[in-house]
């Protein structure tokens, strides 16, 4: 007729069990991923420009 239902401490384990796998899943493609030590800088010209940098000259005559 019914099944039996699962009991609290079942349900908290599943829960457990499936945020452990994730976290596995996640750290072994972090570990397989280059390290972001090669990675570089973030910005190479973090202020712009520095060759185009405007001047500004008062209009003699």
């Amino acid at each position: 007729m019914s099944e039996p239902q699962p009991s609290p401490g079942d349900e908290e384990d599943d829960v457990k069990r499936r945020f452990r796998e994730a976290l596995e899943r996640k750290q072994a493609q972090a570990r397989t991923g280059d390290s972001h030590e090669n990675g570089g800088a973030r910005n190479q010209h973090a202020h712009g420009p520095a060759a185009n940098k405007r001047t500004f000259r008062r209009k003699s005559g």
